[in-house]
């Protein structure tokens, strides 16, 4: 199997960095999430470096939402990332770790007024959903006396080769506004006393490993900036959101890198508006494609069992990484403490809930797999923890960082009692 840099075998085991995942597994007990900060950090890099050579004014806004872990959003902020937020959570978590305001989006198709007051008060930019969304933040950032800067999100109506669920830019999508009528709700926005829009936002879904539908939605956005130009609106930034894929089948799927996106995106963003007259800066919502591939989740194996499949039963379930359940997505799983044997057969890998769709990894040539084996679930850092639930009431997994031979919880293991603490019987029980 194709691994990425920061993933090795060595002795039989799977390392992350310089980190033997069994003996991880051994100290910190599973399930287990491990994240490598070097892969983080390189993978940032990239984007930054692969945009800035076609254009100077960029900025990189992690998609919260991927992994709100503070730890990982305290290693972006000091690499200079901004943030998409998509909860008054998120952005508490963006500007706790470090992260200037100046460099949030607050997105989102269902905002509440405390929402809009709380990124009003922040100084967050908000990206508007709606003309109700508009009237709102008109309201609110007028009884603070602040105004407030906005983008619109365009609905750009793009097909995309992805899972429907995660298809954001298609004409029936829950979110933005139709493009044909950005303009004026642009319009409705430079009457307003307190709302000042200076930006275009589009999102056009997640996972997605082909490259002409992000130069579509880039031609898009470039027309729409110079329609809403021509109203005498000074455009700050277009934000082109993210959605790049990664991998997840590692010997059969190839996602482009960040270099070949910003290859076939750039020249269209920086012709258009250079023939506009324009100098916006360019923002990009890298998430998955930013972290996913940094964590494993590691699983001990409860038992094995032949039956219509062979089932390898382990420690972690739909509870703890929701993505092949929901979607039936795909993940890698390495038998971490022999990752150099050769198969021995086809086993099923399941986990604890009582739900026969509690199936992390099907039909998946293996070595031959034992009680007390460790399972490694590969590209687990984007959708997973975020994701987590105390579904059959149990506690969420921990979370490890390593950086070289450093080593440290970025968050516990829950406990039982932490399954309770929030909860507050009524006095008559």
């Amino acid at each position: 199997m194709n691994l990425p840099p920061h993933l090795t075998v060595r002795d039989g085991h799977l390392f992350i960095g310089d980190h033997d995942t069994v003996a991880l597994a051994a100290e910190y007990g599973t399930p287990l999430y491990v994240t490598d900060e070097e892969r983080v950090r390189a993978r940032y890099r990239e984007y930054r470096d692969a945009l800035c050579a076609h254009y100077d004014r960029v900025q990189v806004l992690y998609a919260a939402k991927a992994n709100g872990n503070l730890a990982l959003l305290k290693i972006l902020a000091s690499e200079g990332a901004g943030a998409d937020v998509f909860s008054a959570g998120e952005c508490a978590l963006a500007l706790q770790a470090g992260m200037d305001s100046a460099r949030l989006l607050f997105n989102g198709s269902s905002k509440s007024r405390a929402d809009l007051r709380l990124a009003a008060e922040h100084g967050i930019r908000v990206s508007l959903d709606s003309l109700d969304e508009l009237r709102a933040l008109e309201d609110v950032a007028g009884a603070l006396g602040r105004t407030v800067e906005v983008s619109f999100r365009v609905n750009p109506a793009l097909e995309v080769p992805t899972h429907p669920k995660i298809a954001t830019g298609l004409a029936s999508s829950k979110f933005g506004i139709p493009h044909g009528e950005v303009v004026d709700a642009y319009r409705a926005a430079l009457a307003c006393d307190h709302v000042r829009p200076i930006g275009l936002h589009c999102h056009i879904g997640s996972q997605i490993l082909a490259l002409a539908p992000f130069v579509e939605a880039a031609r898009v956005m470039v027309r729409l900036a110079g329609e809403v130009t021509a109203l005498g609106a000074a455009l700050e930034f277009l934000d082109l959101g993210g959605g790049l894929g990664i991998p997840y089948r590692h010997d059969e799927e190839i996602a482009p890198s960040p270099r070949e996106y910003a290859d076939a995106v750039m020249p269209v963003f920086v012709e258009g508006v250079e023939a506009l007259g324009i100098r916006p800066a360019l923002w990009v919502e890298p998430g998955r494609s930013l972290v996913a591939d940094s964590t494993v989740l590691l699983t001990h194996v409860n038992s094995t069992k032949a039956a219509h499949r062979h089932f390898v039963n382990v420690d972690a379930g739909f509870n703890q990484l929701i993505r092949p359940a929901m979607y039936d997505a795909y993940h890698e799983v390495v038998v971490a403490n022999c990752a150099d044997e050769p198969s021995a057969g086809t086993y099923t890998v399941a986990g604890p809930i009582c739900e026969s769709g509690d199936i992390l990894a099907a039909d998946r040539s293996l070595p031959a797999v034992r009680e007390g084996d460790l399972v490694a679930v590969l590209d687990a850092g984007a959708y997973g923890f975020a994701m987590a639930s105390q579904y059959n009431a149990r506690p969420r997994a921990a979370e490890l960082l390593v950086r070289g031979p450093d080593r440290a919880l970025m968050r516990r293991a829950e406990t039982i009692d932490d399954l309770t603490g929030t909860q507050a019987p009524p006095p008559w029980l």
